[in-house]
């Protein structure tokens, strides 16, 4: 445990220092990854350590985004407790899902989830006259304040999403080494045997999605807030597979997995796409490989070869 606390603080730690000594233009980028990897990081819930493969995740990011849009723009909330509705909207909306979606298992699970999804993303555009459709709509910048701090500003911006990602970073740590997250682990290697030994599956099943969902709500809560745009595009099918991806990079079932996988495949597409037009191709030639050799992920391999304490 110690092992792995020193490894999660030192990476906050080095985000920390990064504020001050990575050029500006990565401010930007690493604010939005952690973001995104905390996002990933509620999928990591589901998929990674349940065992649960979620199509329509982006519904619960794009309802947290929302639930805290909406109420700031429609009913003036200001953006603290607005930020408080889009994380209940997305504990609200998975538990509805969990109780439905788990009565399916398997690829029925997948589907029963993608269509739901599909169904937030519909609802969104025919209510265009309130969400503005697939336009979205942009959350001034004099409402981004929270105890007198701007949240528009690129500093303020950077170490408030870090304080999300370091919160859900040591959570899910935290999880993970509770008994609800060995309940979790043992579901996802054998539901039958946890079944036996009487462990009530369905409820840790249903526990995972809430968990996961609403963590994946707060991150898109977070993103409204931070860089001021909600929007449709949010809640479609690659917003659901960009999660799973940066899961199966970095590597799923480790806490760290979905940063490394975020970072990863930003960076892999920021880079490659100043070098040649068709980087999506060189994107995909990389992702391929990676796949081949590295089914586990990044963070699978230094599991397996270096440091089997890894959580």
């Amino acid at each position: 445990m110690r092992k792995s606390l020193t490894l999660h603080l030192g990476l906050i730690a080095l985000l920390f220092a990064l504020q001050f000594i990575a050029p500006a233009y990565h401010h930007g980028n690493l604010a939005r990854i952690m973001v995104m990897a905390s996002f990933a990081m509620g999928y990591n819930i589901m998929f990674g350590y349940t065992g649960l493969l979620s199509l329509g995740h982006a519904m619960f990011f794009a309802v947290g985004m929302y639930g805290m849009g909406l109420s700031a723009t429609q009913l003036g909330l200001s953006i603290g407790p607005a930020f408080g509705v889009g994380i209940l909207s997305a504990l609200i909306c998975s538990l509805i899902v969990g109780l439905l979606a788990l009565r399916t298992i398997g690829v029925a699970f997948m589907i029963v989830t993608l269509m739901f999804s599909q169904t937030i993303f519909l609802t969104i555009l025919y209510f265009g006259g309130i969400t503005r459709g697939d336009e979205g709509f942009v959350i001034k910048q004099s409402t981004r304040q929270i105890f007198g701090l701007d949240l528009s500003d690129a500093t303020t911006r950077y170490f408030a999403a870090l304080l999300l990602f370091s919160l859900v970073l040591l959570g899910i740590l935290w999880l993970v080494k509770s008994p609800t997250g060995r309940v979790l682990i043992a579901i996802r290697e054998n539901e039958e045997r946890a079944k036996m030994l009487g462990y009530d599956v369905w409820r840790h099943k249903l526990a995972a999605v809430v968990m996961s969902g609403t963590v994946s709500g707060a991150a898109g809560a977070a993103y409204g807030v931070l860089f001021g745009y909600v929007g449709a595009s949010f809640s479609q099918v690659p917003y659901s597979i960009f999660p799973l991806l940066w899961v199966l990079l970095g590597g799923a079932g480790t806490v760290i997995g979905p940063f490394v996988g975020t970072l990863f495949m930003f960076y892999l597409i920021d880079l490659s796409s100043t070098v040649t037009d068709a980087y999506m191709l060189v994107v995909g030639v990389i992702l391929v490989l990676l796949t081949m050799f590295a089914r586990n992920g990044l963070m699978g391999i230094v599991r397996e070869r270096w440091a089997k304490w890894l959580p």
